[in-house]
């Protein structure tokens, strides 16, 4: 991942359904964007200084530019109203990236299940899994045709195709699609978390879990609950400062407060941004981010949720 911000410009901005816009960005000076693969995003620096996540929704293979879905989010903290009422074309912003939380895994099959905006990285993973050949059913949920995004777009993608807007059909059978799924296909999800929480719980109880994957925009409410009898410690940096965790404060805050300033943007564990490095101390892991194998291996930790089971922490810092 490129870990330096660098200058894009908005070319375009179009709009893709009641709630979202796309936006098209390209270097400045007409060079070529970094590659990147199917499930990755990006961090945006936008010009009033608020920094968001967007997964990249264009084709891969196109380097001269990218393009990001963005959804108004009503209860949202600033990002998305400024994409929609303020930022115009021929505007720079600033890109870090792309990062992949949400890598596409080899299989002989996929399940692509996307609710909502969640089609922006499931998008381009579609498109993978057709250029590898590999069979491949994509189920587009949303509440209205009107308020999903590139709809023709996706259409043409064929007959593996569903669409399904609750106002026009209901609830979709979810338990109909994942019962009976062949060994080797795996099953990617992105959308709303009380979707992804009902996917969930139904890939827990298959022989094999790990064929199931989503990425959330939201911390699951297992994630973003907060045990009772939290507990202070010390976080200590390479350079031997020492810096005390409250039991009312994260990891992130803490240090804020000692005036190290680290990168981070969603402050829920979701997106990655304030991943850091763990080189001693047992983790409280509050993330919905790692696997199970980073957890156990105890090398990184998302510091804007995450603590500390013990007394001390020595971070990467």
């Amino acid at each position: 991942m490129n870990e330096e911000f660098f200058d894009v410009e908005v070319r375009s901005i179009q709009r893709e359904s009641s709630s979202v816009v796309s936006l098209r960005l390209e270097h400045p000076l007409g060079e070529e964007l970094p590659e990147w693969e199917a499930g990755s995003h990006v961090d945006v620096l936008l010009p009033n200084g608020i920094l968001r996540q967007y997964s990249l929704c264009s084709e891969t293979a196109d380097r001269t530019a990218w393009r990001l879905g963005v959804l108004r989010e009503a209860e949202g903290r600033g990002g998305s109203a400024y994409v929609h009422d303020e930022l115009k074309p021929g505007t720079k912003i600033q890109l870090r990236g792309p990062r992949n939380n949400f890598a596409l895994e080899p299989a002989t099959g996929y399940v692509f299940i996307a609710g909502g905006i969640g089609i922006t990285p499931v998008l381009p993973m579609v498109r993978d899994a057709d250029v590898r050949g590999v069979s491949w059913r994509l189920v587009y949920l949303g509440r209205s045709r009107e308020s999903m995004a590139f709809l023709e777009e996706i259409q043409a993608l064929g007959g593996n195709v569903e669409i399904h807007a609750d106002d026009e059909s209901g609830l979709y059978p979810l338990a109909d699609l994942l019962g009976g799924l062949e060994t080797g296909t795996h099953v990617y999800a992105c959308g709303p978390g009380p979707l992804l929480n009902v996917l969930q719980s139904f890939a827990d109880g298959w022989d094999d879990a790990s064929r199931f994957h989503c990425e959330r925009f939201a911390a699951s409410d297992q994630a973003a609950a907060k045990p009772s009898g939290e507990s202070s410690f010390v976080v200590e940096l390479t350079d031997g400062t020492e810096v005390p965790v409250g039991q009312d404060e994260t990891i992130l805050q803490a240090l804020e407060n000692a005036g190290i300033n680290q990168p981070n943007s969603c402050r829920e564990g979701i997106c990655g941004t304030c991943e850091t490095g763990v080189l001693s101390g047992e983790i409280d892991h509050r993330d919905s981010l790692l696997s199970d194998d980073e957890r156990e291996a105890g090398g990184t930790m998302m510091i804007c949720v995450s603590r500390c089971k013990g007394k001390r922490l020595l971070l990467d810092l």
